[in-house]
């Protein structure tokens, strides 16, 4: 009976201590680790985590999350258990053995089975931070918003003195024609302001009527061709506007001829990947 009793003590302390030995070390702060490369979980590798996934862990989650976020634990844990760990490799260049850190990650959790406190412990390097520090790509650039203007002149659109279709020359349907396939081509188009001016010859009321005439045709000649009705606006100016002064003491013919820059339709387009191509 005495023999049998001791025989036993010995194959408990034996049991004790070989379990002593498997469930690895303790850290500095206290924590018992497992040893690293005693993972059960894909053949003793690890895995290199999803940091997109490891960013979304925090206190309060429950076991299934964590499963569906970083898998399963690495080690011989279930789901019973008050911690789980894993072994995480991260790609470092210029850094850790052939530019890889290895951490072990350890997840406690409360008597609810609800994660409570994440702990790291440096693996390969042995002085390695954990998590290591992973560059942030740069931020995309958003395209912004571009405004272009287009000045098309009003003696190329229309016969002198006219703002209608009937008037408007060939070489004005050519333009317009070629501003419109390049508003087709943009990758979104918010606004387009059609501008019609005259020059100072003839009454305010006059020239504020005849420029309002030739931003509106213009406005249903692109309508036609295709651009959108909806962000198509028409505005006259009249004579407001003068991008040249002339001395008017000359004949009207020279006169009519210097103020030609003032005879004119701009168009202020707002819309993204606009063409600088003429």
């Amino acid at each position: 009976m005495i023999k049998k009793t001791s025989r036993l003590a010995l194959m408990i302390a034996s049991a004790a201590l070989l379990a002593a030995c498997a469930s690895g070390s303790k850290s500095e702060d206290g924590l018992k680790w497992p040893r690293p490369y005693s993972v059960t979980f894909n053949k003793n590798r690890g895995t290199f985590p999803d940091l997109g996934s490891l960013k979304q862990i925090r206190q309060g989650n429950t076991k299934d999350q964590l499963y569906y976020l970083i898998g399963r634990p690495h080690y011989d844990e279930g789901f019973r258990v008050s911690e789980w760990n894993y072994l995480f490799h991260f790609n470092t260049p210029g850094q850790g053995t052939d530019n890889i850190t290895t951490c072990q990650y350890k997840v406690k959790f409360d008597k609810h089975r609800r994660a409570q406190s994440f702990h790291w412990r440096a693996v390969d390097p042995e002085n390695a931070v954990c998590p290591p520090a992973q560059e942030q790509p740069a931020p995309a650039m958003m395209a912004q918003p571009q405004m272009q203007r287009i000045v098309l002149s009003a003696d190329a659109l229309f016969a002198f003195d006219k703002g209608d279709l009937a008037h408007m020359n060939a070489q004005g349907k050519a333009e317009l024609d070629d501003v419109a396939a390049k508003l087709g081509r943009l990758e979104r188009l918010d606004q387009v302001r059609i501008i019609g001016h005259t020059d100072y010859l003839g009454s305010d009321s006059y020239n504020m009527r005849l420029s309002q005439q030739r931003a509106e045709t213009v406005r249903n000649y692109l309508i036609s061709r295709g651009v959108p009705a909806n962000v198509l606006y028409a505005y006259g100016a009249g004579e407001t506007q003068p991008v040249k002064q002339c001395d008017n003491r000359g004949n009207r013919a020279e006169l009519i001829a210097c103020l030609q820059p003032n005879r004119r339709v701009e168009l202020e387009v707002n819309g993204m990947s606009i063409s600088n191509n003429r």
